[in-house]
């Protein structure tokens, strides 16, 4: 599609859930892609508005303030407040960030629906959903629990079993009981109103699939996969007494479907904003209504549906609004080689970043956007974490802004040197960095923000191989005026640097600003080699970024492996109790005490360890056991350890073992070896 000139740009960002903390998921696949476009359009001079607020309704923050014994509204009063101020730290630079309780977004949403029901777009349907006679409520799918009919997990979600991932009805589970009283629940005729997203399948099939094709292949196959399917209505209330009220008669106890409420915070809170500043805003209109203005959404995959299908026919239904000109989705961002999951905390967040690495926010941005999950699901690890920042941060780019600032300190008092006749390798050096605008904003305006970056930091790059090949410091003996050309050149590439990283590196690109002596940037100037001005005196120098050593990193780790642990002491269960045996079968084990005098790994087996028990008899027994990936032989030489003396000897790896050390079985599948708790003697029987 060919792309038009508008007068100005709104970019949202999708409204955080405040019912938990914001994690580097969410930082990689939305707010800092987001940031980044917004601040490079921002320097472009480009108009734009940059909006974000947090999403406070819906079921789980009625579930948290039931297990808290607190209201709703002191539970998003706590997380939008973390969530707002974490953002801040970290540089998310939101025109606005408001939230969903507001009286402007209660009174905006309200009207908006209501809107909808007297043109007659909404559908008002009976259906039968479950009710908890004890609560003397409707149940959301959310607050009904059973047995998954797929995987048959006792603990399915009556829209999810978080165990196999299959989406659910409630009227699916196999002995549904509700979470409120946890009694079984009745069907019950309730009135809820829907939107027909049947009826404008066919101008969704011509908006998207026909003039949008340059949306990503992620976004356009998940549109399309719905779009083949035949759409049906979806409700947009619910029975449920947090939320929006629905402003219809007979609607007593119903609210706004959070996903109906929630996308129109977009534009209560651009409406917001403007009626506080309405000289630099001017109307909200403008900015949701007017045809020059173009609407970008960035979001996680898992809101594609929403923000391409349903909020587009909500707007579409209600007339008058623009519609979205790209939703450049990502993927998602893996912690570990694991899933990230908040149910499970295992999760890097932001507040605790920000705590844990202060005056780090740069590096996360610079590793997040170097793995974002563009175009597949892609994986975060502190390992990485570190050598993106020691061999990348620190030894490329840091470490040329260093060298051309130190030399230029040292040769010319920290002035700006004139430049003087250009040989070969300074033509060639300029040549390499000449288009690095024109790359970089080709690659924003098509979203690609993990190559633009690449191409930022090729700038480094370049910097460092030019002074290398140039020796400033050996040839300020013989020819200190050609040291003046190649100062000059190398701090146009160090201002360079200042712009190019602006949208992704705001922090740092501000401290390389302090060290230039420089106020500002101009997008404009990138590329160009008369950036700062021969007898412009430059600030000290200082260190851009600093090495992360092996200790913060494991701190880090260790962190994650106690949430591990955690979390599988968590949902241990035993396993059940075998069949009742008689005293008499017992005693014909012969379980004995045996003292470890060596162990040694047996050569080609990764599973053996070969024991060499004093099992008190004066003649030592051999015993082959398959616990060399849980144990290494130097913990367990010394050792009082159990094991059972009268099994008949067994033949592995062409040795014979005379018996079996007996181990535990952890919640993760681990073994470890049992133990006496005090000394004794080696033979001592067990019984």
């Amino acid at each position: 599609m060919e792309q038009k000139n508008y007068k100005r740009t709104t970019v949202t960002a999708a409204l955080p859930y405040a019912n938990g903390g914001v994690h580097i998921g969410h930082l990689a696949g939305v707010y800092v892609p987001a940031d980044i476009y917004v601040r490079y359009l921002r320097l472009k001079k480009r108009d734009v508005v940059f909006i974000g607020g947090s999403d406070e309704h819906g079921v789980p923050i009625t579930i948290r303030a039931k297990k808290e014994g607190i209201t709703p509204q002191d539970v998003v009063d706590r997380y939008h407040k973390m969530i707002k101020q974490s953002f801040s730290d970290f540089g998310i630079s939101f025109d606005i960030y408001s939230r969903t309780t507001s009286d402007t977004h209660h009174k905006f949403a309200a009207e908006f629906f209501r809107k909808l029901y007297d043109d007659g777009k909404l559908t008002e349907e009976t259906t039968m959903q479950y009710y908890d006679e004890e609560a003397q409520q409707f149940l959301a799918d959310r607050y009904i629990t059973g047995e998954c009919p797929h995987c048959h997990n006792e603990g399915a979600y009556g829209d999810q079993c978080e165990k196999c991932g299959r989406d659910l009805s409630p009227t699916e589970l196999i002995n549904p009981k509700s979470t409120i009283s946890g009694s079984k629940p009745v069907l019950k005729e309730t009135k809820n109103w829907y939107l027909p997203l049947n009826d404008y399948q066919q101008w969704l099939k011509q908006w998207i699939l026909e003039n949008h094709k340059e949306w990503r292949p992620n976004v356009y196959g998940q549109c399309k996969s719905w779009l083949d399917m035949d759409l049906q209505p979806r409700a947009m209330t619910r029975d449920l007494d947090w939320g929006i009220p629905v402003p219809v008669e007979g609607a007593d106890g119903k609210v706004l479907y959070v996903w109906f409420d929630a996308p129109i915070g977009y534009v209560s809170n651009t409406k917001e904003l403007c009626e506080s500043n309405p000289e630099r805003w001017g109307d909200w209109k403008k900015w949701w209504m007017d045809e020059d203005t173009r609407l970008i959404h960035f979001i996680g995959k898992d809101n594609i549906v929403f923000h391409c299908i349903i909020f587009p026919v909500m707007m579409k239904a209600h007339g008058g609004y623009i519609m979205p000109d790209n939703v450049p989705a990502n993927e998602f961002l893996n912690l570990e080689n694991d899933k990230i999951s908040t149910s499970r905390n295992w999760a890097v967040w932001l507040h605790e970043y920000l705590e844990d690495m202060p005056g780090k926010q740069d590096v996360l941005r610079y590793v997040l956007t170097a793995n974002a999950p563009e175009t597949k699901d892609n994986n975060f690890t502190w390992r990485d974490f570190q050598e993106r920042n020691n061999s990348e941060l620190v030894a490329i780019y840091g470490n040329f802004v260093n060298r051309a600032l130190q030399l230029t300190k040292k040769y010319w008092g920290g002035v700006v040197p004139a430049c003087g006749t250009l040989t070969d390798t300074d033509k060639n050096a300029l040549n390499e960095f000449k288009d690095v605008k024109q790359k970089v904003e080709e690659l924003l305006e098509q979203f690609k923000f993990r190559e633009a970056q690449k191409e930022a930091m090729n700038l480094a790059r370049i910097g460092n191989r030019y002074i290398t090949e140039c020796e400033p410091w050996k040839v300020w003996k013989t020819d200190p005026k050609r040291v003046e050309t190649i100062l000059y050149i190398s701090l146009q590439l160090v201002a360079n640097l200042a712009i190019a990283f602006e949208p992704f590196l705001p922090f740092s690109s501000k401290k390389l600003r302090q060290m230039l002596n420089i106020d500002t940037v101009e997008w404009e100037q990138l590329g160009s080699t008369d950036i700062l001005a021969p007898g412009h005196q430059l600030a000290k120098p200082e260190l851009l970024f600093e090495k992360i050593e092996d200790e913060v990193i494991q701190r880090q780790l260790d962190k994650l492996e106690a949430t591990k642990r955690a979390n599988e002491a968590a949902n241990y269960k035993a396993a059940p109790v075998k069949d009742t045996v008689s005293f008499d079968d017992f005693e014909k084990l012969d379980i004995r005490v045996g003292h470890v005098i060596d162990c040694q790994k047996v050569k080609k087996s990764k599973k053996l360890l070969q024991f060499t028990i004093d099992d008190g008899s004066g003649t030592p027994r051999t015993i082959l056991s398959g616990i060399a990936a849980y144990h290494t032989p130097e913990e367990l030489i010394g050792k009082d350890v159990l094991f059972i003396a009268n099994f008949a000897p067994r033949k592995m790896m062409g040795m014979e073992s005379q018996g079996m050390i007996l181990s535990a079985v952890d919640a993760d599948g681990s073994l470890a070896v049992t133990s006496v708790v005090r000394g004794v003697k080696p033979g001592s029987q067990v019984g």
